[in-house]
């Protein structure tokens, strides 16, 4: 009897225990002072190097700008093509700079990336101290400029993503306020937490296993960025890891969980 009732517990508990989001381990969580450089907080492994993934589209943004790639937030508008990335839907479709950041969209970031080459995007991320400034790709696979940022030779550390974007925000970076402003005007609005406004960029991608296949189940989490209220400025860079498959990517639930917590952050980090 006791059996049969827990059974028919669960079966009416299940579709809401389903519902429930997947828990990720974070990794890091670090808030800055821009100006200062002092580091306010910092909870876990904020030093160890992984892949950005698509938090390296702000920087690129940069990137592009100053180099004339990219002109404005609506030009150039590249037409998609059969044989890009078409992972999401978003993406399938012509894509302008706008979009490109909003949909995190990795085969335009490829037009750009070729557009540069590996020199320049070397010489640029060395100049911007952003990580190990690697763009050489998988061994042996000469794909630098298709996916280096993802689950390959780029990496960066959540520490190191605080350092950019604090060099950013004091435009201390080697290029011109124009460039700046540009990447800057790409991001979406900014979010609201407790009298604060948040700014960022999500990323996720998933390690490789020794066959060259993804571990889906361990997929990485960013968001850095930056946040504002009143007078107060800080930086702040977030990275988890799951340990197991989830449908929603790992970027956009490190940036939820980011703004639900950021009362309790912020107050850990002296705010």
């Amino acid at each position: 009897m006791r059996q049969n009732f827990l059974l028919a517990l669960l079966a009416l508990l299940w579709p809401l225990l389903a519902a429930l989001p997947v828990a990720a381990n974070t990794i890091c969580t670090l808030v800055a002072d821009p100006v200062s450089r002092t580091v306010l907080l910092a909870e876990g492994d904020c030093q160890t190097r992984v892949t950005p993934a698509s938090t390296f589209k702000l920087p690129l943004a940069v990137m592009a700008f100053e180099a004339g790639i990219v002109k404005s937030a609506t030009e150039p508008r590249l037409p998609f093509k059969q044989g890009y990335a078409d992972w999401i839907k978003s993406w399938r479709q012509d894509t302008d700079p706008t979009m490109w950041i909003h949909n995190s969209n990795v085969w335009y970031s490829q037009r750009i990336t070729e557009q540069l080459g590996i020199e320049q995007l070397t010489a640029f991320a060395r100049s911007f101290g952003y990580g190990n400034a690697d763009f050489a790709g998988d061994p042996g696979r000469d794909n630098g400029l298709e996916r280096s940022w993802i689950s390959s030779s780029l990496q960066i550390s959540p520490l190191e993503q605080a350092g950019f974007l604090a060099a950013l925000l004091q435009r201390q970076l080697p290029v011109s306020n124009d460039a700046i402003d540009g990447a800057l005007s790409l991001l979406e609005s900014p979010r609201a937490a407790e009298g604060w406004n948040i700014w960022g960029k999500t990323g996720s991608a998933y390690p490789r296993r020794a066959d060259y296949s993804f571990d889906y189940a361990r997929g990485w989490g960013w968001y850095v960025g930056w946040a504002e209220k009143e007078e107060r400025r800080v930086v702040f860079a977030r990275l988890n890891q799951d340990d197991q498959r989830h449908e929603i990517t790992g970027g956009l639930r490190a940036r939820d969980g980011l703004i639900a917590e950021w009362p309790g952050i912020a107050a850990r980090a002296g705010l």
